[in-house]
């Protein structure tokens, strides 16, 4: 038992020291020494492998030696050629001052002349390139941008073309141009016919929507680019399209922007009419319901009674009564009541006309009301708007306006909701009274002729009935 786990723990020990050596050996030895001579076999192997591989390390470190050595000398080299080529760049700008200092003695008086040339030069390619007319042609500051950017002495002709350039800007002024150029936020920048009046306002051609104008530089070299809020005046639009619209020769109105963009892209900040009503808040919202109501209310009144005033002028040119018309009504409570005294039939027809005057007068009270009320909503609001602009400079105090603002707001669009509602209600009001009175005046009249008839009618002594 001893000599089996003696061997069994030898074997066990070989086997984990033989397995890494060569994993993939699976030959059978039939003995201990068997297998101490397989051990000893693949030890001397394995030995090898680790010399050839050290070996080979080794080879490849020198060969990396050998790399860093060609490329140190290869650094070196260029920094030789860099301190070289410093050494050629300090002679060369110390040759151009000498150089320059001889181009300035030889100048003289005229160096200053040439340098104002240069900076004026400068000077006015810039104000071209911030001219709205620079989109139509951007190639004339080339020659301001060869005599500004240039040291070289102007030749004569540059200077000819730099007063032809301030001539053609000078004549471009009064110019309405129409020309194609890209837009920034339209179709992806594309091209649009565009129509320009001086150098004061562009717009397409064909939409007449105003258009903004920035210099080109490196990051966006579109200069157009389409205003996000169109202007709301209908009369600036429409003259923008009288002038797209107007031929050779003719004189139209034409849009002008003095400051040259500014005062349009103010326009952005105009709110609508909507916005407006906005700023009203609840109360605002409250009283255009009443202004609607009270509108649809009395144009229904009015066309009421002036359908019943015209019945009632029908009736008064025809003597068989019609119960579709206050007359006619009052006609037919007459002949009920013909055969009685004058004062009977006189408090009858009284009676009759009382009757009417309600319906006739039906929904004044309420028009009234709505022209009463409007104003004191919009002083509600007024009221309450401020109340709101009090609490904000409480809080986050008066640096800031805007914050006052939306109270303000309130207070100023409430009230002005408030008269607006009032003054057409005021106005139906008074056309339905009108209305209202004149026939009720026509009813009274032939009221008081038929009871005048009446009592003419009635019977003398002695002699029979009379019938009107």
């Amino acid at each position: 038992m001893t000599f089996k786990k003696t061997a069994s723990a030898v074997m066990a020990g070989l086997m984990l020291v033989a397995a890494p050596v060569s994993a993939q050996d699976t030959v059978n030895v039939g003995s201990v020494n068997e297998l101490l001579n397989k051990v000893r076999t693949d030890s001397r192997a394995q030995a090898a492998e680790n010399q050839r591989r050290i070996a080979e390390f080794s080879a490849r470190a020198n060969e990396q030696q050998g790399k860093l050595r060609e490329a140190r000398a290869e650094l070196n080299q260029l920094q030789s050629r860099a301190r070289a080529a410093e050494n050629e760049f300090a002679a060369s700008q110390r040759q151009i001052d000498s150089l320059r200092g001889e181009l300035q003695a030889a100048q003289g008086d005229f160096g200053d002349v040439f340098g104002a040339a240069r900076r004026y030069a400068g000077e006015f390619r810039a104000m071209l390139e911030n001219s709205l007319i620079h989109a139509q042609d951007t190639s004339r500051t080339d020659t301001l941008s060869k005599i500004a950017d240039s040291e070289a002495i102007p030749t004569a002709a540059q200077f000819e073309d730099l007063f032809n350039v301030m001539l053609g800007e000078i004549s471009a002024q009064r110019e309405v141009a129409t020309f194609d150029a890209p837009v920034a936020n339209v179709d992806d920048g594309a091209v649009q016919s565009v129509t320009r009046v001086g150098p004061f306002t562009a717009f397409t051609t064909s939409g007449a929507e105003f258009l903004s104008y920035n210099a080109p530089n490196a990051e966006n070299n579109i200069a157009l680019t389409l205003l996000p809020s169109q202007p709301k005046d209908g009369s600036i639009v429409g003259a923008a399209k009288d002038v797209t619209g107007a031929g050779a020769g003719d004189i139209v109105f034409a849009p002008i922007d003095p400051t040259r963009g500014s005062l349009l892209a103010s326009f952005e900040r105009v709110p609508s009419v909507q916005e407006r009503i906005s700023y009203g808040g609840t109360i605002g919202y409250i009283i255009l319901a009443l202004l609607a109501a009270g509108l649809l209310f009395g144009l229904f009144n009015i066309f009421r009674l002036f359908t019943i005033s015209s019945k009632v002028k029908a009736q008064t040119r025809r003597a068989q009564p019609n119960k579709g018309n206050p007359l006619g009504r009052i006609m037919m409570a007459y002949e009920e009541s013909r055969n009685r005294d004058a004062e009977t039939v006189e408090l009858k027809m009284d009676e009759a006309i009382l009757r009417e005057s309600p319906k006739l007068e039906f929904g004044l009270n309420f028009l009234k009301l709505g022209a009463a009320i409007a104003p004191l909503l919009g002083l509600l609001g007024t009221v309450t708007g401020m109340i709101q602009t009090f609490q904000a400079m409480m809080i986050y105090g008066t640096g800031d306006p805007q914050l006052m603002a939306g109270g303000i707001s309130e207070a100023l669009v409430t009230t002005m909701l408030g008269l607006i509602a009032a003054i057409p209600l005021l106005i139906l009001h008074s056309f339905c009274a009108s209305f209202a009175r004149g026939v009720q005046n026509t009813l009274e009249e032939q009221s008081a002729g038929i009871v005048a008839r009446h009592v003419e009618a009635r019977p003398v002594a002695g002699g029979a009935d009379a019938r009107v």
